[in-house]
C-alpha cells in the first residue's frame, strides 16, 4: 500500500489539493477518494492537508467548483454529488485519527456543504447534478445519499443534530427507490452499484441488485466494465465494486476483483485508468491519484479496516 499512497502524495500540490494526474486538474469528490487512499496507508498528514484545502477553497455558499486547475477554477459548476462527499472523507479520516480537535476545525466545512446540498434538494426528494434541474443521477444521488449518513454521524459526534440532514436522507431515498423515471438511466456500471455502496439498498435488497448486474458488468478474469457494452475494465469501478462487496462480508469475491486490477498497476505502485481487453492496452494513458485511491481503499477494506468499513460499510 505504501509504494501506491506515495503516487498519490507525490502529485499532491504544496497547498494539500490533490488532481487526477500530475500537471492535471483537480475535483473535490476524486480529491476526497484520494486522500481516504492516503489515510489507510498511514500518510495522515498529507490526508489531513487535502481535508484543509477542502476548508480554505470553499465558497460562501457551503459548494465547492466542480474542477480546478493550477490552484484556479476551471469550471465553477457546483456538482451537488462533489460538494456532499467532503462528509464521507471527513468521518473517514476521524475514525482513523481518533482527533476530535479534527472533526471540531472541519465541522463547519462539513456543515455549509450539506446544507448547500440539501438547498438543492426538489420536491421529489431527488437532487439535481448541476445547473440543468431535470439532470438527477442514481449514482450521484446514491453518494449523496451516502454522505448524508456519514454528516448525520458527524453531527451526532459533535453533539449537533441536523434533523434536516436526516429528513432529505430518507426523500432522497424513497425518491431512489420508489421514483425511478425522475433519474437519468444511464449504461454504467456505477448506476449498478453505487445504491448498495450508497446504503439506498440494503440487506435482500442490496444482494439482489448485485446478483442482477454481475453477469452485465463483471468480466471475468479482468474486472468490471465501466459501461457495460463496451470491453474497457476500469479500476476505478473494479475497486469500488470490491469495496462494496467487502464492506458487506463478501471477501472472497472483493479480493477476486482486486486480482484483476492487478493487471493495471504501473511500476512505480500508481494504476492506470483501464484496460481496453479488445484492443489489448491501457486507455485512456493516464494514471489516476483517485483509481489508486479507490484501490488503497478496497485493499484496506478486504484487510478489515475498521474506519472502512465503518464509513462504507452497510447502514440501515
Amino acid at each position: 500500500m505504501k509504494p501506491t499512497a506515495a503516487t498519490i502524495a507525490a502529485v499532491q500540490l504544496p497547498d494539500g489539493g490533490i488532481p487526477w494526474q500530475a500537471d492535471g486538474h483537480l475535483d473535490p469528490w476524486n480529491h476526497v477518494e484520494a486522500a481516504m487512499g492516503l489515510d489507510v496507508a498511514g500518510l495522515h498528514a498529507e490526508a489531513e492537508a487535502a481535508y484543509d484545502w477542502l476548508a480554505r477553497t470553499q465558497r460562501p455558499d457551503g459548494s465547492w467548483a466542480a474542477e480546478y486547475r493550477d490552484g484556479e477554477v476551471a469550471l465553477s459548476t457546483m456538482d451537488t454529488n462533489f460538494t456532499a462527499y467532503v462528509a464521507v472523507g471527513v468521518r473517514h479520516h476521524f475514525l482513523v485519527n481518533g482527533d476530535p480537535s479534527f472533526v471540531a476545525r472541519l465541522w463547519p466545512t462539513v456543515d455549509r456543504a450539506l446544507d448547500a446540498v440539501v438547498r438543492c434538494q426538489q420536491p421529489s426528494g431527488a437532487v439535481p447534478w448541476r445547473a440543468d434541474p431535470g439532470v438527477r443521477l442514481v449514482a450521484g444521488c446514491s453518494s449523496i445519499h451516502h454522505a448524508l449518513l456519514q454528516a448525520i454521524a458527524l453531527a451526532a459526534e459533535m453533539d449537533r443534530p441536523r434533523p434536516r440532514w436526516e429528513l432529505a436522507a430518507r426523500r432522497l431515498r424513497a425518491a431512489l427507490v420508489g421514483k425511478p423515471e425522475l433519474f437519468t438511466a444511464k449504461p454504467h456500471a456505477m448506476d449498478w452499484y453505487y445504491p448498495v455502496l450508497g446504503s439506498v439498498l440494503t440487506g435482500a435488497d442490496a444482494t439482489e441488485r448485485i446478483a442482477d448486474g454481475w453477469s452485465r458488468f463483471v468480466e471475468p478474469g479482468m474486472g468490471v466494465r465501466c459501461v457495460h457494452h463496451e470491453p474497457w475494465a476500469t479500476g476505478g469501478e473494479t475497486a469500488e465494486l470490491a469495496l462494496t462487496l467487502a464492506t458487506r462480508g463478501d471477501r472472497a469475491r472483493a479480493a477476486a476483483l482486486l486480482d484483476c486490477v492487478t493487471r493495471l498497476r504501473h511500476d512505480d505502485g500508481s494504476y492506470w485508468t483501464g484496460y481496453q481487453f479488445a484492443d489489448e492496452e491501457f486507455w485512456p494513458d493516464e494514471r489516476t491519484t483517485w483509481t489508486a485511491g479507490a484501490v488503497l481503499l478496497a485493499t484496506a477494506a478486504v484487510q478489515g479496516d475498521a474506519a472502512t468499513h465503518a464509513v462504507f460499510g452497510e447502514t440501515s
